[in-house]
């Protein structure tokens, strides 16, 4: 059996062309999957109105349900564009829902997952962003916002991501701030480190204890994802005529 990793495709339509690969990637697993940890940014805006305004996003959520009634272990972990997920992946889908952080051990190896939005300690302003947004009020509140105010949060918060995106990958080395942190990790014990958010596809080992790194890059122009074989951490890029 399978344990995939997959992050930051900002699913938009059902058009794009990101959309109906994911979706072929998706079939394709059907049967064979242990675990799909979704690591953030499955979607390039997802809140959890009871409503569903994101019909959009359906044909996505039926393949991961068919997953799942076969035996897949489904485990998200909410991004920067998908948090207070709400019933469709508590209840529906049966999903762990991870809101930051957690370490599991797979493999025998004890790995430290997350999103990645909150290793760049500097990006100050969005960490404290993302800290009114994830706040209990927000979440509180969320019940209340009307249908119509899901496209107007969705623009606002798009416009914010691609500005902030070419600023800071521009400002930052993403890639000594990943492997920064990793060693921090290495040194409380940890072997391995699981992260989206940055775009950045990446697999290094760490000297010293045996520590793996893996970023996972996107599922929008490079197609990449993780994989876990026989306690080896994978770098992965879809190709079509393979699956």
């Amino acid at each position: 059996m399978r344990t995939i990793f997959l992050a930051d495709a900002h699913l938009m339509s059902p058009d794009d062309a990101n959309y109906r690969q994911l979706l072929r990637f998706l079939h394709s697993l059907e049967g064979e999957l242990d675990t799909l940890y979704i690591m953030g940014d499955l979607f390039d805006f997802w809140l959890g109105f009871p409503s569903h305004p994101f019909t959009q996003y359906d044909a996505v959520l039926d393949a991961l349900e068919r997953l799942v009634v076969r035996g897949c272990r489904l485990v998200y972990f909410e991004g920067n564009h998908d948090f207070h997920l709400g019933p469709i992946f508590s209840q529906r889908l049966r999903a762990e829902v991870h809101s930051g952080p957690a370490i599991e051990c797979l493999h025998g190896k004890r790995l430290y997952l997350c999103h990645g939005d909150q290793i760049n300690r500097e990006d100050r302003l969005y960490r404290l962003l993302r800290n009114l947004l994830r706040s209990s009020p927000v979440a509180a509140s969320i019940r209340h916002f009307p249908p119509s105010w899901a496209e107007k949060i969705k623009v606002s918060l798009q416009k914010q991501s691609q500005a902030g995106y070419v600023m800071k990958s521009a400002r930052w080395d993403y890639r000594k701030i990943i492997l920064d942190f990793a060693r921090t990790l290495q040194q409380q014990g940890c072997d391995g480190l699981v992260t989206g958010h940055f775009h950045l596809a990446l697999r290094e080992d760490i000297p010293g204890p045996p520590f793996a790194v893996l970023s996972l890059g996107d599922w929008m122009g490079q197609l990449t994802y993780g994989e876990m074989l026989d306690g080896e951490l994978r770098l992965m890029t879809y190709c079509e005529q393979s699956s």
